[in-house]
């Protein structure tokens, strides 16, 4: 599977049925190579019209399945929920 065709995928957390979003981006090993988080954009600021300030970064481990639709990760998300850093 490629980057961008996770991208297209919504992710739900099976825990609760939340809807969390879609795949911004990968965090990886450089030297092996293996897909150590997924990271979600968090929720939107005020009315959404101030952007956002947070995003989920989610273990590749809590990942349970990946189908042709969405991505069930199993996890808590106010422990996955990190503070942007924009510099």
């Amino acid at each position: 599977m490629r980057i961008c065709e996770l991208r297209d995928k919504e992710v739900i957390n099976i825990c609760d049925g939340e809807k969390l979003g879609n795949v911004c981006d990968l965090d990886f090993d450089v030297c092996t190579g293996e897909v150590c988080a997924l990271i979600i954009p968090g929720p939107c600021k005020i009315f959404g019209i101030l952007g956002r300030d947070s995003e989920y970064v989610i273990p590749f481990c809590d990942v349970t399945r990946i189908g042709s639709d969405v991505v069930l990760v199993d996890t808590d998300t106010k422990k996955c929920m990190k503070k942007c850093d924009f510099t």
